[in-house]
């Protein structure tokens, strides 16, 4: 499977964007679905993810996104977006999305994910 990640940009605080993560190959619904970000000089961080149909299309979020951030997962069109509001100047990072068969309980784990996109820029001014 591959990855494209779209939707980045600049944004005052307060405001939105919604991340795209276009996927081909693979039926996108058997993957778990995971967004992540890494901000300049900082770890590679979980922001969310989503689970594969067979565990019900479960989400988890990262405690510093929850109630602003929310996933979710379009089959027919294998993609998978990161909606973003009331956005931060603390959430300005590159934003990453990625794949995993492994064990939904190890979602939140970068090492987990196999298959990575290439990365969209997130900036929030304040």
């Amino acid at each position: 499977v591959q990855l494209q990640a779209s939707g980045g940009g600049l944004v005052q605080a307060g405001g939105s964007l919604r991340l795209s993560c276009a996927t081909s190959g693979r039926t996108l619904s058997n993957f778990h679905m995971g967004w992540f970000r890494q901000a300049p000089g900082k770890e590679r961080e979980f922001v969310a993810a989503i689970s594969r149909r067979s565990y019900g299309d479960s989400t988890r979020y990262a405690d510093s996104v929850k109630g602003r951030f929310s996933i979710s997962r379009d089959n027919a069109k294998k993609t998978v977006y990161l909606q973003m509001d009331s956005l931060k100047p603390e959430d300005t990072a590159v934003y990453y999305c990625a794949v995993t068969q492994i064990l939904w309980a190890y979602a939140e784990e970068a090492q987990r994910y196999t298959t990575w996109g290439q990365g969209t820029q997130v900036t929030v001014s304040s």
